[in-house]
């Protein structure tokens, strides 16, 4: 009786609608929207970022075009919650935090790519990592004396807590998608709106990590075998660093008699969004400076034939965050924990480094001051020289003694020494997009590549590279001062002037702008490879955000790999099957033949020490302690929400049918002897 009854409800409906097919209902009702999220990171003292509600997000589509349209979601919104849909250029601090006052109303904020009106966008704030450095809880800069700011326009919307989740989209065609859903449903008869179907988008970005990174670590860590989960994870990757020379071979104490010049910059970049931050001007200028002065000084000095100095060159990770990398880089120092054992190379100290050049933002590459703490002797006797060679190639550099120092890696050491020699070479700041999802090729001096194929693993003449490129072309600005920075450095370690008539290669950094911030399936990643035949590596740039520690990221891998490319000797005659063993290192090269090379190439952890030090203070503003918030997913979709008309229509019909079904369940259940005794009946006569 129910299977006949189940039979004839299914012929039923299939009478009733005769259109219907296997497609899944949610698959009808919703179109899926590509674009990325803003997330939730923590640290000791708050969280900062976005969340959605636990199943997700939902506001009605309202289109911003221009500053009066926030006074009707602020003010007399007729069916909330919306989600505003905002260009950048009004994706301001004054804007968000009004929205934020009014979360009532506001669900979900939608920020789309449209650049036409933009003259700036940085979330940074407006002195980074103010409180990690060498002034500690006094702060790097003071933002009432705009001389001492190291980023001008900075919001300090990354340092936010957003009670809804803001949600990216850079694609054209899906941002024609919701604009025109929200035309056709929803830019009319503003009144009207609680009575008809409105064009809503729902985002999911839930975020599992809340309060600070103390609370969240101790829950993650609180021991639960039935369930284990875990809320957040520090921030962390690898430092990358080379030596100019290899080396000792051996395992011992710290030898105070080797000293090395330490060359450091930053790899890393961020942004407020997930995966989009290239880091043009930020970090990737003065990332490419170090790797051409290193490969220009491995070309003209082979061998360290009578220099008692070697050259270390080092790629700190996560220096965005409170200076992770240099934070542990140093950390070990002290402990002489670096290098690591398997290096089978003494330990380090402060005592080993002659003097340090870090490299800052490299915003104007015509003037460009070295910041010191203290007069220091090496420094001061540097400075000298790059002043020389620097008018040589139209460069002016100034010396600044001042104890506001540009927030760059050099901090973590004077922390801990202030007397460190270190001298930092910075521009003055004038990166509109720092830290920004428009900090790429466009504001980097609208790079273009050459793509010249041409090897980019020698030196070149100047006549040459101006044979290829202009001389204010990007690729020569960074030549002139990676040039200059090398032969200073090359002066310093021989006692001698440069004679060499080739310099560091412009094609070669035109590569690796290119590789950086338009695709990694190009020529000089390929030849880092063993093998590069038939290999077609992804069609983006690879992302420099430090991250989790769950795997090695891209730029990680391709960083160790490029060091090991430029900073080594090839060997002769040592075939493939026989450059297996580090030091040996076998790499298809810029032919794609292959060859093997001696490097000195090697990696460190880059994860604040806060982690790993048992019972440490979490208010004590010693190490970074950032972490970021675990999550499931992360989507966004648009799809018609019904009107109050329709859902108190569709509850009234369910509230009739659920009474109606009771009632009939209620009559068949009391006459059930009557029914189902004269069926049994009618069958046994038969």
């Amino acid at each position: 009786m129910v299977g006949i009854l189940h039979l004839s409800v299914i012929f039923l409906i299939q009478g009733l609608l005769p259109g219907i097919n296997s497609e899944r209902l949610g698959e009808q009702m919703y179109s899926s929207i590509a674009g990325t999220t803003c997330f939730r990171r923590l640290n000791a003292t708050h969280q900062t970022g976005c969340s959605s509600k636990e199943g997700g997000s939902v506001g009605v589509l309202y289109f911003i075009e221009n500053q009066q349209d926030f006074g009707f979601l602020l003010d007399s919104p007729t069916s909330p919650p919306y989600a505003p849909v905002i260009p950048p250029e009004l994706f301001t601090r004054e804007n968000l935090l009004k929205l934020k006052s009014a979360a009532k109303n506001i669900s979900v904020v939608v920020l789309i790519n449209k650049i036409d009106k933009l003259t700036n966008f940085t979330h940074q704030l407006q002195c980074p990592n103010q409180y990690s450095g060498l002034n500690g809880t006094q702060g790097t800069c003071d933002v009432s004396r705009p001389e001492t700011v190291w980023n001008p326009q900075g919001t300090g919307l990354m340092h936010e807590d957003f009670p809804f989740p803001i949600h990216y989209i850079a694609d054209p065609l899906e941002i024609e998608k919701i604009r025109k859903c929200f035309k056709k449903f929803n830019d009319f008869e503003y009144e009207n709106h609680p009575w008809r179907s409105l064009c809503s988008i729902e985002v999911q970005s839930f975020m599992s990590a809340a309060g600070n990174s103390e609370i969240c670590n101790r829950r993650s860590n609180f021991i639960n075998n039935l369930s284990p989960v875990r809320y957040c994870d520090p921030l962390e990757g690898k430092n990358i660093y080379a030596t100019l020379f290899p080396r000792p071979q051996t395992v011992e104490r710290v030898e105070t008699t080797e000293k090395l010049i330490l060359v450091t910059c930053r790899l890393d970049s961020t942004s407020m969004f997930d995966e989009t931050g290239l880091g043009a001007k930020d970090s990737l200028v003065s990332y490419i400076t170090l790797l051409n002065v290193a490969h220009m000084l491995a070309k003209v000095l082979p061998k360290n034939n009578g220099i008692n100095k070697n050259v270390m060159f080092v790629v700190f990770n996560g220096e965005s965050y409170d200076y992770i990398g240099s934070q542990r880089f140093v950390y070990e120092m002290q402990k002489h924990n670096f290098p690591y054992v398997h290096t089978r190379t003494n330990p380090l100290s402060f005592e080993n480094i002659d003097f340090m050049i870090d490299l800052g933002v490299l915003d104007d590459f015509d003037n460009l001051d070295v910041y010191t703490l203290t007069d220091v002797p090496q420094i001061q006797e540097f400075l000298a020289k790059l002043k020389s060679i620097g008018k040589q190639f139209g460069l002016t550099v100034n010396g600044k003694k001042t104890v506001n120092l540009p927030p760059t890696s050099a901090q973590s050491f004077l922390r801990e020494q202030e007397s460190f020699p270190v001298g930092i070479l910075s521009s003055k700041p004038s990166n509109a997009f720092y830290h920004s999802i428009y900090d790429d090729a466009v504001n980097l001096m609208n790079f273009t590549y050459a793509n010249k194929s041409l090897d980019f693993t020698s030196l070149m003449s100047n006549d040459l590279a101006l044979s290829y490129f202009n001389e204010t072309d990007v690729q020569m600005k960074i030549r002139n001062v990676a040039t200059v920075l090398a032969i200073t450095l090359y002066e310093t370690l021989t006692l001698k002037p440069f004679k060499g008539d080739e310099f560091v290669n412009p094609i070669l950094i035109d590569e690796v702008l290119y590789c950086f911030l338009e695709s990694q399936n190009c020529p000089l990643l390929k030849s880092t490879l063993r093998s590069s035949k038939g290999v077609v590596l992804p069609p983006i740039p690879p992302p420099r955000y430090v991250s989790v520690a769950n795997g090695l990221r891209e730029a990680t891998i391709w960083t160790y790999r490029i060091m090991g490319l430029l900073v080594s000797q090839k060997m002769k005659d040592i075939e493939k099957d026989n450059c297996t063993v580090p030091p040996l290192n076998w790499y298809s090269g810029y032919s794609g033949d292959g060859e093997c090379r001696l490097t000195t190439q090697n990696m460190t952890h880059a994860r604040s020490p806060a982690f790993d030090i048992e019972d440490y203070d979490w208010k004590s503003g010693r190490y970074s302690t950032w972490t970021e918030s675990t999550w499931q997913q992360i989507s966004a979709r648009i799809f018609l929400r019904p009107s109050k008309t329709q859902e108190v229509t569709t509850l009234t019909i369910g509230i009739v049918v659920l009474i109606l079904s009771f009632a009939l369940i209620f009559l068949i259940r009391n006459g059930s002897d009557v029914l189902f005794n004269e069926e049994l009946s009618r069958t046994e006569n038969t």
